[in-house]
């Protein structure tokens, strides 16, 4: 063991009297191993422990963790739970707008890259089912044929259950004009053209129980679900199918064109859909081309 001077093993000392911790260390010896061994002896007791490295476990998972999506979106309207979708409708994201389609939650699936707060929608896509489906006993069906065959041309757009969907029906103004899309059908599409007549007011069925929307949990003086009136404008010159928009959908995605974040394809489930101004523009002008 290499020797240490007297006058350091006292300096030492020195510091333990005036720090008060600990046993008092003697100062009258000379010799140096006993100075050296002083020395050890002290530096254990001050020494801090080292910290331990992480293991390379951890650090997989906390790779594994990073790579977790914060949120996931429901593949259905009907797999989402009512608490889910009743908490992203009641926290709006940043922003100055506390109403209407600039409130709903961002998610890291959407592909707008984080602009959905800035983009603005004025027109809108309302899905139904031309062909015969029972549910709870009740055919569904409603093409844009029934429509033209009600009174005035006009009806009420019921039965909406999902949060987003209905916080969208909430943002909808008088005189706003909507594609009629046929959905769940062997050939889905536009078909036509309709208009908001009638804002958001509460939706009846949510409280009749013969009916296959009924809600138990909805009271009549805070109603969920709310509904608006739509009326016929017209058909589109041709019908517009949903591959021929997809595929225009997936070249604007690469070359950065109107339908790059349409929502008919990145929240293809919901049954009801804003559409910006150009979206609706570019979809419309495709009834005048030749189908392909």
């Amino acid at each position: 063991m290499q020797a240490v001077p007297d006058f350091f093993c006292i300096t030492v000392t020195h510091f333990r009297l005036q720090s008060g911790g600990g046993r008092r260390v003697s100062s009258s010896s000379s010799s140096s191993s006993s100075c050296a061994e002083v020395l050890l002896s002290e530096e254990k007791r001050i020494r801090r422990p080292e910290m331990p490295w992480p293991s390379r476990k951890r650090d997989k998972g906390a790779v594994a963790d990073k790579k977790e999506p914060d949120a996931k979106i429901a593949k259905t309207e009907e797999e989402t739970s009512d608490k889910e979708e009743e908490e992203k409708s009641t926290k709006p994201p940043a922003g100055s707008s506390k109403s209407g389609w600039k409130n709903w939650k961002k998610t890291k699936e959407s592909d707008s890259g984080g602009e959905e707060s800035k983009i603005k929608y004025c027109h809108w896509l309302l899905k139904s089912e031309p062909e015969s489906r029972l549910e709870k006993g009740v055919d569904v069906k409603f093409s844009i044929d029934d429509l033209k065959a009600q009174p005035n041309q006009t009806t009420f757009w019921d039965g909406v259950r999902n949060y987003q969907a209905r916080n969208f029906l909430r943002a909808m103004k008088l005189g706003q004009q909507a594609f009629f899309y046929h959905s769940n059908c062997k050939e889905p599409g536009v078909v036509g053209i309709v208009k908001i007549v009638k804002e958001a007011y509460p939706d009846h069925t949510q409280f009749d129980q013969k009916d296959p929307h009924y809600d138990s949990s909805s009271r009549k003086e805070n109603p969920k679900w709310s509904m608006v009136d739509v009326q016929f404008v017209r058909m589109t010159k041709r019908f517009i199918p949903l591959s021929e928009i997809k595929a225009h959908h997936l070249a604007h995605k690469a070359d950065g064109g109107p339908l790059k974040n349409m929502m008919l394809f990145t929240r293809q489930r919901l049954s009801i859909q804003p559409l910006t101004q150009e979206e609706f523009d570019f979809v419309l002008s495709l009834e005048e081309e030749k189908p392909h």
